[in-house]
């Protein structure tokens, strides 16, 4: 039972992040498209991006959807981390980090309203 509101807890602060990211990106928020545009990307890509943040946010809540939003969400920051590997910027390679272990915790734990 402790497992289950540990996990809700994690969804829930997941899910804040991600539309909260996503918003950002969607919206077009100048710091996110500074972050993008020095790796080529344009206002639509980043915006394209912030859509699929905040669609994979959203499957998270679902126990149907959950595995596939938090798949969206790791690959998501995987396309981040890699950027940022690319311009050997490790503190932002680092930043990326815990909230991809933060997508593979929830995946372990599974939807706590799962019938397994």
């Amino acid at each position: 039972m402790l497992l289950k509101i540990i996990n809700s807890v994690l969804i829930l602060f997941a899910l804040y992040m991600g539309i909260k990211q996503g918003w950002a990106m969607f919206s077009g928020k100048a710091p996110m498209l500074e972050m993008f545009s020095k790796w080529g990307m344009e206002k639509n890509s980043v915006m394209i991006l912030g859509a699929i943040t905040i669609i994979g946010a959203l499957l998270v809540l679902f126990p149907r959807t959950f595995i596939a939003g938090n798949f969206i969400t790791a690959a998501g920051i995987l396309f981040i981390a890699a950027f940022h590997l690319g311009d050997k910027d490790l503190r932002g390679f680092a930043i990326e980090l815990p909230f991809l272990a933060l997508s593979l915790v929830i995946i372990y734990l599974q939807h706590p309203l799962s019938k397994v």
